[in-house]
């Protein structure tokens, strides 16, 4: 007998998630790019990453109900990277990063997380 994966399952996957400032009409767009078409905006990164989570789900629910095949996070991703490592900074540093992201109302993390991605996707573009 087939078992088919549930919302659940696809949900607890580590797909990789992108944000990118919006320079145009501002705000950030975001996207998975292991999902085609999966993708959103938000006013801050915080509404962003809300916004992306929904539609994340939204276009697994989406797959699941048409019967189409979903892509899963690749090896490389899963087994070789684990998503944390450890940095050392100047305290000077971790005080400016620790303000913007209070300003911006997120963690430090998900504000270093963005701007690494925004500075990453700059270098890519």
């Amino acid at each position: 007998m087939k078992q088919t994966k549930t919302i659940d399952y696809y949900l607890a996957l580590p797909y990789k998630l992108e944000i990118i400032p919006d320079t145009v009409e501002g705000g950030y767009g975001a996207r998975y790019p292991e999902l085609p078409g999966c993708i959103t905006c938000g006013e801050t990164l915080d509404s962003v990453a809300r916004n992306a989570e929904d539609a994340k789900r939204e276009w697994l629910l989406s797959a699941l109900e048409d019967g189409i095949d979903i892509p899963e996070p690749t090896e490389e991703t899963v087994n070789q990277y684990s998503g944390q490592f450890k940095l050392r900074i100047p305290k000077g540093l971790h005080k400016a990063l620790a303000e913007h992201a209070k300003r911006e109302g997120i963690s430090m993390n998900q504000y270093c997380m963005y701007l690494l991605s925004r500075n990453d996707a700059f270098h890519t573009a």
